[in-house]
């Protein structure tokens, strides 16, 4: 039963994450994976007067996104195995796990999301993953192991230093460098041309090559860099959130109509 994680995350053609709620409509500009992120509170949840996406709404979202052919990504608040395990449960195909520091820190988030014989983590029953379909639950794991995404995120110093260790951890698929958190821990907010982040970069993607683990980018979203960073070999790529999305098209939509009034 292929659940479409393995032909979206592969070696020849990077995946685009996107972060829109209403993700059907995410099929129309070919996206591969949506990123649901209760973390950061980017997202406008559907509870009127909220303004972060709830566990729940990531849950949902999920669901919705393996119903259109959505791989499903949710990025937890933190390294508690509920965070994670909860959103595996209810339809998430992979999570992004931020802030991860050390070898030990993977491979307590590899436990968490992967059953035995890998890690620990509990079998509750039916999963959507596999469309609740009849099976043998040892057969269930081992489809839904191989079908999830264990990303980790790299965001400090520290993170960069261990990310040799980091990617030969087993269970763990992707190492993703949190660009706007790595600027602010070097003390460069926003920075992405310095020199120290180019190597980062380097030292991460060298480490995934070595073990077989894709280097992932985030929080730069220009023309430049993402040709640069793709080049350098990334890829997992957050191309962009439903935010500065909307707003690229908002701002476009009012550039045209003014030029409209301007010749009137």
């Amino acid at each position: 039963y292929d659940t479409g994680v393995a032909a979206h995350i592969n070696l020849t053609r990077p995946p685009l994450g996107h972060a829109p709620l209403a993700v059907e409509h995410v099929t129309l500009p070919n996206g591969d994976v949506v990123i649901l992120d209760p973390y950061t509170g980017k997202q406008i949840d559907s509870i009127p007067g909220s303004k972060t996406v709830s566990p729940d709404t990531a849950a949902n979202i999920a669901s919705a996104s393996l119903a259109v052919g959505i791989t499903p990504l949710v990025r937890v608040a933190g390294k508690e195995h509920w965070l994670a395990s909860r959103m595996l449960d209810n339809g998430a195909q992979g999570v992004v796990v931020p802030h991860v520091d050390s070898e030990l820190e993977a491979k307590r988030v590899a436990d968490h999301c992967r059953f035995p014989p890998i890690g620990h983590r509990s079998m509750g029953g039916g999963l959507q993953q596999v469309g609740f379909a009849a099976m043998p639950i040892g057969e269930t794991a081992r489809i839904v192991n191989e079908e999830t995404l264990i990303v980790v995120m790299l965001e400090s110093p520290k993170g960069i230093e261990n990310c040799e260790a980091i990617a030969a951890t087993k269970g763990i698929d992707a190492l993703l460098i949190g660009t706007n958190d790595l600027c602010f821990e070097m003390g460069i907010p926003g920075q992405f041309n310095d020199p120290r982040i180019v190597e980062a970069y380097k030292k991460v993607i060298a480490a995934c090559r070595k073990h077989g683990k894709f280097p992932g980018m985030g929080g730069m979203y220009t023309p430049e860099l993402l040709e640069r960073h793709i080049n350098m070999g990334v890829q997992l790529i957050l191309s962009g959130s439903d935010f500065s999305l909307l707003m690229a098209a908002a701002s476009a939509r009012a550039s045209l109509v003014r030029g409209y009034e301007k010749k009137a």
